[in-house]
């Protein structure tokens, strides 16, 4: 009697390709986030940008492997986000070597640092902001059908970027001074790239998955 082994289903191109982006994106993201960019008259913390591509895969993911695809894309973020703030607390916790330039380490310790209430508000806005966005884009695709990709595309990522910034600022800042500027400017900027740069990143995105998948 034999007994037949089945062969692992294999994962699609795009998808593989995507997810090792996304993971990556997870990661870089609050290392960015300490630096302040500006943007004509907006100002905006770097760590958007990379947020902003976290938006573009999971919404190009929903596209071509559908929502719940998408949605335990973003459940296993949490997996490099959290490592990443755990091995960032030990690094910091082990003696550096005397032989590191002070300055150096002074830059490093400010960079990497961060109080509990900035890390719990960077995970919790990015789980509730991200499976929002594929929720929206997947329930619009499902409305509308497969067309108007940047206006479903702009419409997820402009909500999820408002309820990520309430989200974030709120946890972290809240009590330590007055928000509400803070808030204002930040949801005007978060918006305005949304409504810019996400539509077309994902087609770009989209494009890219497709090809890969039809290679043989």
């Amino acid at each position: 009697m034999t007994t037949e082994t089945k062969a692992p289903a294999a994962i699609p191109r795009s998808l593989f390709a995507l997810a090792v982006f996304y993971g990556g994106m997870v990661c870089i993201a609050g290392v960015l986030g300490n630096k302040q960019v500006a943007l004509g008259p907006l100002a905006v913390e770097a760590g958007i940008f990379a947020f902003l591509l976290l938006v573009v895969t999971s919404s190009a993911v929903a596209e071509l492997h559908g929502q719940a695809t998408a949605k335990r894309l973003v459940l296993l973020g949490f997996v490099p986000l959290i490592a990443s703030v755990l091995l960032s607390i030990a690094v910091l916790a082990v003696p550096p070597s005397p032989d590191m330039d002070p300055d150096r380490l002074k830059a490093f310790n400010t960079m990497m640092s961060g109080t509990p209430r900035i890390w719990i508000g960077g995970i919790t806005a990015y789980g509730i902001s991200t499976f929002l966005n594929v929720t929206i884009f997947s329930r619009l695709k499902a409305r509308e059908g497969s067309g108007l990709l940047w206006l479903r595309a702009a419409i997820a990522s402009v909500l999820s970027q408002v309820v990520d910034t309430l989200i974030f600022i709120t946890i972290a800042f809240y009590g330590v001074f007055p928000i509400g500027e803070l808030l204002l400017g930040q949801m005007l900027a978060k918006v305005v790239l949304s409504a810019i740069l996400v539509p077309p990143a994902v087609y770009a995105f989209v494009a890219l998955g497709r090809s890969l998948d039809a290679r043989k």
